[in-house]
């Protein structure tokens, strides 16, 4: 898949670092990223980037996207100021397109039912039981997950907030950006600092 348009959730105290593996390379082959925010106010990261949205999330249409990424935010605990971002993941995945979504983002998702019959990881499993959702049982201990979805049933991502690196691997995983070999390349260069797996890369 190549030539697709990645929409990327920022918001107040969004947490930066998070999803930047995946959206340097995603873009570095031949996918565009967009910005996608509660309007199209700038926004403040918590590293403290000023970001200009490119797009309301009023605006936003599954139709128009490749996936959607939840980056964590301090706000998703502490409110419901980014319910809605958890309600597009809804409309998301019931058009059939991904989601992926790492750090607090999983408990957003938890709150909206997201993640209750489906496996998904998160910080640890008592992050998201504090939410009461009832997913309790498909909670895998794991530095990121993928569920592929099905027919009408967009693939869902999800990781923890140490894991940006592992969290990239599925998404370009899931979108075929690399074959499984290089992927496994890739993610043993960035993750591992394994040096002899940028050969294998580039071969």
């Amino acid at each position: 898949m190549t030539g697709t348009t990645v929409h990327l959730a920022v918001y107040d105290t969004f947490a930066d670092w998070e999803p930047g593996f995946a959206t340097a390379h995603l873009t570095q082959h031949g996918h565009s990223v967009r910005t996608v925010g509660p309007t199209t106010a700038p926004v403040t990261s918590m590293g403290g980037m000023r970001v200009q949205p490119g797009l309301a999330l009023d605006s936003l249409d599954p139709t128009d996207s490749g996936l959607l990424i939840l980056p964590g935010a301090a706000l998703w605990d502490t409110g419901d100021t980014l319910a809605p971002f958890a309600r597009a993941a809804r409309s998301f995945l019931e058009a059939g397109v991904p989601v992926a979504a790492i750090c607090g983002a999983t408990a957003g998702l938890a709150r909206e039912g997201l993640l209750d019959d489906r496996p998904h990881t998160s910080a640890v499993s008592f992050y998201l039981a504090a939410t009461g959702y009832a997913g309790g049982a498909h909670y895998v201990e794991a530095d990121a997950v993928t569920d592929a979805g099905g027919p009408a049933r967009g693939a869902l991502v999800t990781a923890g907030p140490t894991e940006p690196v592992a969290f990239a691997r599925e998404i370009l995983g899931l979108l075929g950006v690399y074959e499984p070999k290089k992927l496994d390349a890739w993610y043993r260069l960035f993750h591992d600092s394994d040096a002899s797996a940028y050969e294998e890369l580039q071969a």
